[in-house]
């Protein structure tokens, strides 16, 4: 079969084996589960098993949102001064246009810092 009289027949046929990948082994595990597995439900196969123990209490612990939010405070500004980085390597033999560009991204890390201020994000409680 030529692939010259259709261009989209490679394409097509990756995307087939790509879904058959993804599909397989869902359907395995289904035709599996349905003809293999022994059906023996009760209140010991339906209980909830955690490390062999019986759970006590309710499961839902209340974190403080705080240690979240400044959590991802950190990790949004720490990636965003990596981007400095390639600038201040290459400052000299960049054109106006890129120090145009880096000044507006600064701004906005600067307003996304004082907007995180004024929330009261980066007080510690």
């Amino acid at each position: 079969m030529e692939t010259s009289q259709n261009p989209y027949l490679v394409l097509v046929l990756l995307m087939a084996v790509a879904v058959a990948f993804a599909l397989g082994p869902l359907a395995a595990a289904w035709a599996w589960a349905r003809f293999f597995s022994p059906k023996k439900p009760g209140r010991d196969k339906n209980a909830i098993y955690e490390c062999g123990l019986e759970s006590k209490g309710d499961a839902w612990i209340s974190f403080r949102s705080e240690y979240y939010l400044y959590a991802i405070i950190f990790l949004v500004f720490d990636v965003e001064t990596i981007f400095l980085l390639p600038f201040a390597v290459s400052f000299g033999g960049l054109p106006v246009g890129a120090f145009l560009a880096m000044v507006v991204f600064l701004l906005l890390l600067v307003e996304g810092f004082v907007w995180a201020w004024r929330k009261g994000v980066l007080t510690w409680k």
